[in-house]
């Protein structure tokens, strides 16, 4: 065996370590990547070919700056929702794949601006400041991490807190036909939760331009945009947008829930965007179903809800209470899309056009709605003063069509058509004006008393008025129990019915009158 001279194996040595060296400070220039082609080009749908690694619902970029979500990922082609505009792109265009899923900015800075579900500024106000972004179609919290929900989320309105409670960590429907008073609900939630440490997120889906700018203001002229963030697609945006809107909003409020706070989210509203997948699922050609929307149709809403919770106190505490918006046709709530959301959700809140017609503002009609979270999200304040209200407005409800008929009624039953229209009268309130807890708190144990039944009808809007103003005349130390899971005892009662009792003393029936009603 013939080995290479000394001087011959010291130059292969030299050379190997030089290639070595070389070799590990070398830095690629170029990254290999997948570029295929446009095959078809539709109404926020477009067919490629050429791209075989990609992955469901990973991001693919367009000519233009364009991106688009891989929805059928098919042997042959995949189909793709377009996230932008589609009118400059042809077939034969190039597709390349981003690698990633849809992500959106989270974090403080989005708080006090309107966005795209993109996370690009509909203000006006410069770009969005934040370093955090997170997919926008996240794993719900497991069941061991979460907690019960037992902490009430006050909405200022006296017929909800009274009677359809909502707990933070919650998910409550609000149902109702057009015109009926649905998003004037949510934004008095909004309004409410000013001074309350709950950052609030309203998310607009395929809204017309007029009526987001209108909630906008509202939002802004009542103080709430400094806790608010507000995701925006509008009606003439690709359905694509409409899609992921929701998603989007509630990434952004999970961040917060995750850092441990409190955070309300309205979707306004969902039939809106079940209609847009409705459009895409047809667009790309999958089967359609009950009323042609496709199968999934069902589990878009409960993946995006079940996310709405409770944490328990080890991952922070936070909660994420929804409250998705849904409309009617006909008053029919046993349709498809609003029966799979009452199913997903823990109770719901339903707006009667007849009562709207009736001027009963808020239109709640109480005996549809429910929530299934009841009382433990109610504190004990509100179940000492608001326990029998319910039955007494279902016995009201009940006897006001008899009463209709012109039949003779005896004592009894005319003193429950009258404290229940007392009690009609006291839940009325007026748009994005919420009531606070003692107001609320004095007025509903006026009723519970019935201190307002010798109150003339006509003067009962007066009378309530009255007793939410005297109720500044609560004693702090009182009002902060009302915070807590201490129960009302006798003397708190008594002390709140005098205070009461005074502020209607000005609204009692002269004599002659009462003579003239006893008769």
């Amino acid at each position: 065996m013939t080995t290479a001279p000394d001087g011959l194996q010291g130059i292969f040595d030299r050379a190997f370590a030089g290639i070595s060296q070389v070799r590990e400070g070398f830095t690629p220039q170029l990254t290999p990547h997948e570029v295929g082609t446009i095959t078809n080009v539709s109404t926020g749908i477009v067919k490629v070919s050429g791209l075989p690694g990609v992955g469901f619902e990973e991001l693919v970029k367009f000519p233009g700056g364009v991106f688009g979500i891989a929805f059928n990922v098919d042997e042959e082609e995949i189909g793709v929702v377009l996230l932008g505009d589609y009118w400059h792109l042809h077939a034969g265009d190039e597709v390349e794949r981003s690698g990633q899923v849809m992500a959106v900015a989270v974090g403080d800075g989005l708080l006090g601006r309107v966005i795209d579900p993109l996370g690009r500024p509909l203000d006006g106000n410069g770009p969005v400041a934040s370093s955090e972004r997170l997919p926008i179609e996240r794993p719900a919290a497991p069941i061991m991490d979460r907690a019960p929900v037992n902490v009430p989320l006050q909405t200022g309105l006296k017929v909800v807190d009274a009677l359809i409670p909502i707990g933070r960590g919650q998910r409550e429907l609000i149902l109702g036909d057009r015109q009926t008073g649905k998003t004037a609900i949510a934004l008095d939630t909004i309004l409410n939760q000013r001074g309350q440490n709950v950052v609030c997120v309203y998310c607009a889906i395929g809204q017309r331009a007029s009526a987001v700018a209108k909630a906008v203001a509202v939002l802004r002229e009542k103080g709430a945009m400094e806790y608010s963030t507000v995701v925006v697609t509008e009606g003439n945006d690709p359905p694509g947008l409409s899609y992921i809107a929701p998603y989007a909003a509630t990434s952004i409020a999970e961040h917060f829930m995750e850092m441990g706070r409190d955070v309300l989210i309205v979707y306004d509203d969902l039939t809106h965007h079940a209609r847009a997948y409705r459009e895409l699922s047809l667009l790309l050609r999958r089967p359609p179903g009950r009323e042609a929307f496709p199968g999934d149709i069902f589990y878009i809403h409960s993946r995006l809800l079940e996310r709405a919770t409770h944490l328990r106190a080890e991952r922070g505490g936070g909660s994420l209470t929804a409250l998705p918006i849904i409309e009617t046709e006909a008053q029919n709530i046993s349709a498809y899309i609003p029966t799979n959301l009452i199913s997903i959700t823990d109770g719901q809140i339903y707006l009667s056009p007849s009562l709207f017609e009736l001027g009963v503002l808020p239109a709640v009609d109480v005996g549809k709605s429910v929530s299934r979270v009841g009382g433990k999200a109610q504190r004990a304040a509100y179940r000492a003063v608001a326990g029998d209200l319910k039955l007494a407005y279902a016995q009201f409800e009940e006897l006001e069509t008899f009463a209709r008929f012109g039949a003779r009624l005896d004592d009894d039953t005319r003193k429950i058509i009258e404290h229940g229209r007392r009690i009609r009268a006291c839940l009325k309130q007026s748009e994005f004006a919420p009531v606070p807890v003692p107001a609320q708190i004095a007025v509903l144990l006026a009723l519970t008393e019935e201190l307002f039944d010798t109150v003339p009808i006509d003067q009962m809007v007066d009378a309530e008025r009255a007793v939410r103003e005297a109720a500044v005349n609560i004693p702090p130390d009182m009002c902060a129990r009302f915070e807590t899971a201490t129960k009302l005892n006798a003397e708190d009662r008594n002390a709140i019915i005098d205070i009461a009792r005074l502020a209607l003393g000005r609204f009692q029936p002269a004599p002659e009158a009462k003579a003239k009603e006893a008769s």
